[in-house]
């Protein structure tokens, strides 16, 4: 393969399983010009860089476009109106200071280290019930049986969403995930599919918010909501709907993927499982070489508002550009053996979370999540042992983990 296409590899799902061969043909230029004009960043000393570089932009998503409906006062007026509301108040993942820093900052004072830690006994008690009801069987499907099920619970107990209403939102947080993966931006059907799901979803919230101003309660959607007083500012309603799916989306759709690889690692790696199974210590320092080493999220793409000067590459204004976490986690210049999965190893400076201003504001909950979730498994499943190696994998290149992760087990304790 010509170097110019390698980052369409790594969007190839046949390498998905696998995208790490790739990812050091990458590296040989801490900076390459794909054959589709995008730049792709990928040691890690050029992605650190970066990550607090002004002159990249995080509003990189192409301008909302609503699908004719054939009726010329929707098309003409209401839905132009909407396409220029949704792309002036994108979730805040997408949003560049000042917009950005303010709205993080609404989001920080409610994802309080108290809120998160208080949640620390609920998910114990739900996986302990998740990993009950695979009692009798011989087969657990990792994903179906808790990976999933657990931080939907959990992001919906916090948020304050009706856990009855998880169906609806399942496949509507599927379809908004692509959001992130490059090829879907470019494809015009994938994109109506994104503005139409990201209507319904709005819909949803928007009930759901007056709902919470009506009768509030102790959950951050509840606080995101409640109006300012004496002069005490408040998020925008539009704003507050977008951040709110954000929150719904994220909370859990990564979390899914840092558990499930994680439990797939330890498969992989026997004598780690066993070791965790004996000193559930470790987990914590196991967490961060996850982390590292098969991170929830492989990549995120920026804009470049200005030229651009770094790893003896020049990337001009307007350029895409992709900064590969993925690759920088195992870069040999800033990791002795990055290819071997190593809990022990000091000074973990990875990029499971991302990075800079964009640092995931859901970290502390993911680690709890995923540190409860992988030593519980390890205590109470009897020998458990991988179905397929290689397991399927969902399609996306940028949240990468299984689809399904069957595991063979002779019992639970």
């Amino acid at each position: 393969m010509s170097d110019d296409t390698l980052f369409a590899e790594v969007l190839d799902g046949a390498n998905r399983a696998n995208p790490y061969p790739i990812y050091e043909r990458l590296r040989r230029r801490p900076v390459s010009r794909q054959r589709d004009g995008a730049y792709v960043v990928s040691t890690h000393a050029a992605i650190r860089s970066l990550l607090f570089d002004p002159r990249l932009s995080s509003e990189d998503l192409p301008p909302s476009r609503r699908p004719r409906t054939g009726n010329p006062f929707k098309d003409w007026i209401i839905n132009p109106l909407k396409n220029r509301v949704a792309t002036a108040h994108r979730p805040l993942i997408f949003r560049d200071p000042p917009d950005h820093d303010t709205l993080r900052g609404f989001v920080m004072k409610e994802f309080t280290i108290a809120r998160v830690n208080n949640l620390h006994g609920r998910v114990e008690a739900l996986v302990d019930t998740l990993i009950e009801r695979c009692r009798g069987r011989d087969e657990v499907c990792l994903v179906e049986d808790l990976s999933y099920p657990l931080p939907v619970a959990v992001i919906c107990e916090l948020l304050g969403v009706p856990e009855a209403d998880e169906p609806q939102f399942h496949a509507w947080a599927t379809q908004l995930a692509t959001a992130l993966e490059p090829d879907a931006r470019r494809d015009e059907e994938a994109r109506r599919a994104t503005v139409t799901t990201f209507d319904a979803i709005a819909a949803y919230m928007r009930r759901l918010i007056r709902d919470k101003r009506r009768h509030p309660a102790d959950d951050m959607l509840s606080g995101l909501a409640r109006r300012g007083d004496r002069g005490e500012p408040a998020m925008g309603d539009v704003d507050l709907i977008s951040t709110a799916v954000l929150l719904l989306v994220a909370g859990h759709e990564t979390t899914v993927n840092l558990i499930t690889n994680g439990m797939l690692t330890l498969l992989r790696h026997p004598q780690e499982l066993a070791r965790l199974k004996a000193d559930p210590e470790r987990a914590p320092r196991l967490i961060e070489e996850l982390l590292r080493y098969e991170p929830p999220v492989h990549f995120r793409t920026r804009k470049a508002l200005g030229a651009i000067e770094i790893g003896g590459t020049t990337i001009p204004p307007g350029a895409p550009v992709v900064l590969l976490f993925a690759s920088g986690n195992r870069d040999p210049e800033r990791f002795s053996d990055p290819d071997r999965f190593d809990p022990s190893r000091d000074d973990i400076q990875h990029f499971g979370f991302g990075g800079g201003l964009h640092y995931c504001v859901g970290a502390p909950l993911a680690r709890i999540e995923a540190e409860i979730a992988l030593v519980t498994l390890c205590r109470r499943l009897v020998e458990p042992r991988l179905m397929a190696d290689p397991p399927s994998y969902r399609a996306g290149a940028s949240l990468r983990g299984p689809s399904n992760l069957g595991i063979h087990i002779a019992g639970i304790v």
